[in-house]
């Protein structure tokens, strides 16, 4: 069982370490920051590395930090001007992946990014608006990806040795919110955060919705798995554009036992 939970604070630049949380259900699980290492001016998501330390998308490209937050590695510059990271994560072969996305937000200015083992730097799918929420299969033969304003999950058909991917078409249409980060449970549902929402939906493999969390504030970013028995649903928001009297539990982070195991998370072989 993870004793701690970690968290990109997106536009802060920093990588926080959050200890113990005493909430049960739909409570705030903030617990106490342990470590918060600043990595650059924005940073978009984070993943373990299989040898220890995180791999972080962060100002113009990746670096690879080792377990006290040395940088280790860092790519080159991959983004152009206007232009930063947002969500990714691992597939079930060590390579990290991350969305890029315009900071108006304008369409098409998106690009989904492959970091591989031999830390070869390669986009992959372009023309995104605002690449979110991408999860594998536990066979690694699919990955589940969100593109926000479609307001769809999609799946992919994933290469596993080409590392590419192909065939985008939607598994649920997204209703009372826009789609944005997921997590996969060991059923295969997936748990997705609904921006403007208030609230993460659960999507079986067919796409019917079965299950509805409530969350007390409006704009839920992201959520994943720990805890005991990995079955607690950690659930971040986001005070982004609000002021200082709105949504007042609005950055916090929740957790609620949904009653199923999480997937495995792979790790970042680079």
């Amino acid at each position: 069982m993870a004793a701690r939970l970690r968290l990109v604070d997106v536009f802060a630049g920093d990588l926080l370490t959050l200890g113990k949380g005493n909430s049960n259900g739909n409570g705030n699980g903030n617990g106490d920051v342990a470590s918060r290492w600043h990595v650059g001016a924005v940073v978009g998501a984070w993943r373990p590395r299989t040898g220890g330390g995180v791999v972080v998308a962060v100002d113009a490209g990746f670096r690879l930090l080792d377990a006290t937050g040395r940088v280790e590695w860092a790519s080159s510059a991959v983004l152009g001007p206007g232009l930063r990271w947002n969500d990714g994560g691992c597939d079930r072969d060590g390579r990290f992946w991350c969305g890029s996305m315009d900071v108006e937000a304008r369409a098409g200015r998106g690009t989904l990014w492959r970091l591989d083992p031999d830390r070869e730097v390669a986009p992959t799918l372009t023309h995104l608006t605002v690449p979110n929420g991408l999860v594998w299969s536990v066979d690694g033969s699919r990955a589940f990806h969100v593109d926000t304003p479609r307001g769809t999950v999609d799946v992919l058909a994933h290469d596993r040795g080409a590392g590419t991917l192909s065939g985008r078409r939607p598994l649920a249409r997204v209703s009372g919110g826009h789609p944005d980060g997921m997590a996969l449970d060991a059923d295969g549902g997936l748990w997705v955060a609904l921006w403007g929402g208030a609230a993460v939906h659960r999507y079986a493999a067919d796409g019917r919705l079965t299950a509805v969390v409530e969350v007390d504030a409006v704009q839920v970013s992201s959520c994943s798995f720990g805890g005991p028995g990995d079955t607690r649903l950690y659930v971040t928001t986001s005070r982004q554009g609000l002021g200082e009297t709105e949504d007042p539990r609005a950055g916090a982070v929740f957790v609620v036992d949904v009653g199923v195991e999480g997937a495995p998370v792979a790790t970042c072989g680079s």
